[in-house]
Parts: C-alpha cells; structure tokens; sequence
C-alpha cells in the first residue's frame, strides 16, 4: 500500500493538464473561480476512475475512432483553455475571459484528458496490495487517490491564486499567463507526440 501511495503522488504531482489549467485559473481569476473548476476536475477525475475501474474506459478506447476523435478533443480543449489563461490578465483578449472556466469546464477537461486515463489505468490495474478482496484493494485505492489529489491540486491552485493576489502588473501579470499557457502547450506537444508514437 505504501508503494501505490508513492506512485499516486508521484503521477499527480506531475504536471499536466488538470494542475497547470488549475493554477492558471487561480493566477487569473483568484482562488474562489479556481475552486469553482477544481471542484468539477475533482468530479470528472473520479467519473475517469469509475470508468477505469469498471472496464467501460478500456471498451470504449479500444476503438480507434473513438480515442483519436477524444485526443482531438482534448487537444483543442487543451489549446481553448491555453488560450483563455493566457489572455486572462491582458487588456487584450481576445477570447473573453471576464468569467473562469467553471465547474463543467473541469468536468469536461478530465473527461478527455488522455493523462486522466493513463493515471487511473496505472493506479487501478496495476499495484496490487490486496488480492484476496478486489472490493477493499479498489475502496481503499479511491481514498488513496483522493487524499492525494485534493491537497496537491488545492496547492496549485494557492500558487496561482497567490500570483494573482499579488497585483502585479499588467505586463507581469501577462507574462504569467503566458508562461501558464505555454506550460500548458508544452502538454499539447506530449499528447500529440505520445499520439504519433502509438
């Protein structure tokens, strides 16, 4: 059990799309609007688990189909949400970022996050620890996760929220965001690479 608990943090302290878009949210529009999309990544997450663990992810990505046209997805979210933290703290948005992604928004990233998938696979297929209950292994997997995963995920919101507190200026406050954004384009080059190389 200790050694899955060390892999849980291990995958989620990893940055991806749910931590970066989480602290850039907070970085541009406070910590009360990023906990309002946290709160959906936290449902969405645990709906990719449920799928996981019940097999149906695995039918439904066994498609080819089917799990080009979710990368596409993700990738375009990816760069939709990019450009929204990017654009956040700039007098010049073009794409209005006035309100922050909210609870469906978090919702929708996990649900076609491809890091969402891999992580929950890794977790709940493999690192067994309990194999004379399948039932207490997976409950406890859950909680696992989940004890990892809000404090690491609130801890990045903080950081962007704390940014924000800040009143840096405007050209600060850009350069933030776009190094955000660009963080979060550097996940997009990974999908597609990680895409290309299957």
């Amino acid at each position: 059990m200790i050694v899955f608990a060390l892999a849980v943090f291990f995958l989620l302290i990893t940055p991806g799309p749910g931590v970066l878009s989480t602290a850039g949210i907070g970085a541009g529009h406070g910590f009360r609007a990023g906990l309002r999309y946290l709160s959906g990544l936290f449902i969405g997450t645990n709906i990719v688990a449920f799928g996981v663990i019940s097999g149906l992810a695995a039918v439904i990505l066994a498609v080819p189909v089917v799990r080009w046209v979710l990368m596409g997805a993700s990738i375009l979210y990816l760069l939709y949400l990019a450009a929204r933290i990017a654009f956040a703290g700039s007098k010049v948005a073009f794409i209005a970022a006035a309100t922050a992604p909210g609870i469906g928004a978090g919702i929708l990233l996990q649900a076609i996050n491809p890091k969402a998938y891999a992580v929950n696979t890794t977790l709940f297929a493999g690192f067994p620890y309990a194999p004379d209950s399948l039932l207490f292994e997976t409950l406890t997997k859950l909680l696992i996760v989940n004890a990892f995963w809000i404090p690491i995920h609130l801890g990045w919101l903080w950081a962007g929220a704390s940014l924000h507190r800040l009143n840096l200026s405007d050209t600060a406050q850009r350069r933030i965001n776009y190094a955000m954004a660009a963080a979060m384009l550097g996940v997009v080059a990974l999908a597609l690479f990680a895409g290309e190389s299957r």
